[in-house]
């Protein structure tokens, strides 16, 4: 997180130097003051611009990056804490976008090929030095299977960002959210982003209906509820397809009457974010449609209405 201009650092590595410069050179060579002033922004510049995060993702080329933690979830999620180049380096991802994760892996006929596929980090630029992956691992996931046989201190390859959406403070008046199983990485780094910018004026609300199979299925459940019990603005919705006896959230698939009753109506200034496993996609894109929402195109653009990443 970028420090405020009025920090200590920026005070007494800056501002107090500059001072001292210009002061000194009063006292011994007036006619010389607006020359030193001068002189006194360029060093003070430089110095602000090296106290920045740096960047590190390139969009066209892959950069390895070392596991530092794994932190398993269930038998076949984890979270995977990948360093950054330096403490204060940040990985550079707009909200809302992606990176693409690259490997040479061997196929079931014997021969190699490189696979590419996409994922949203959990963390954020605010948090300097490292960069978190939430991966489920399937049976025959190509790339998933690779990370979840990364020992720490191995690497993978990066490169980003990527993607159609990015987000901005207060970019529409209401969210409507459906995400299903993995599909809540992207849900959760808007959420979160609009909950850190609300001392700033974000007064985005978000409503999300999360889908998955089971009760053990919904990932991050407890950072999930501990965000709607923070922020008012949030609210939560799950959906389970087998759920246990008792339970009071949605049951099934994620229907018309359900997005009637927890989503934000049709409304210029909504929009209704969407990622999950494709026939999923799909359906909520005809559904959406029926309720008023304008028609998602096949690639959704930034502008859309019913926006599916």
């Amino acid at each position: 997180m970028a420090e405020s201009l009025l920090s200590k650092t920026y005070i007494d590595g800056i501002y107090i130097p500059a001072g001292l410069l210009v002061f000194g050179t009063v006292i011994v060579k007036r006619e010389w003051t607006l020359y030193a002033a001068v002189l006194a922004v360029i060093l003070g510049a430089i110095k602000y611009l090296r106290t920045l995060p740096a960047k590190v993702l390139k969009p066209d080329v892959f950069q390895e990056f070392e596991l530092k933690e794994k932190i398993v979830i269930s038998h076949n999620v984890a979270i995977y804490r990948f360093n950054l180049p330096a403490p204060t380096a940040i990985l550079g991802l707009p909200i809302g976008q992606h990176i693409s994760i690259g490997a040479v892996l061997e196929q079931p006929d014997g021969s190699t090929k490189e696979i590419v596929r996409s994922y949203t980090p959990i963390s954020g630029d605010h948090q300097p030095g490292y960069f978190d992956l939430l991966i489920k691992s399937y049976p025959t996931g190509n790339i998933s299977r690779h990370m979840a046989s990364l020992a720490v201190g191995q690497t993978i390859k990066v490169r980003g960002p990527k993607g159609a959406f990015v987000y901005t403070p207060n970019m529409v008046r209401h969210f409507g959210m459906i995400a299903g199983g993995t599909g809540i990485t992207p849900m959760l780094q808007v959420v979160r982003a609009i909950i850190r910018g609300r001392a700033a004026g974000d007064t985005t609300q978000v409503d999300l209906i999360f889908a998955n199979v089971t009760p053990s299925d919904i990932l991050l459940k407890e950072d999930l509820d501990a965000l709607a019990a923070e922020d008012a603005g949030f609210r939560v919705h799950y959906v389970l397809d087998k759920p246990p006896a008792g339970w009071t959230g949605g049951v099934g698939y994620v229907t018309a009457d359900m997005i009637t009753k927890w989503l934000p109506a049709p409304a210029d200034d909504v929009k209704i974010l969407l990622c999950g496993p494709p026939p999923m996609i799909s359906g909520l894109k005809k559904t959406t449609e029926a309720l008023g929402f304008k028609k998602a195109r096949p690639v959704s653009k930034l502008e859309d209405q019913v926006f599916a990443f």
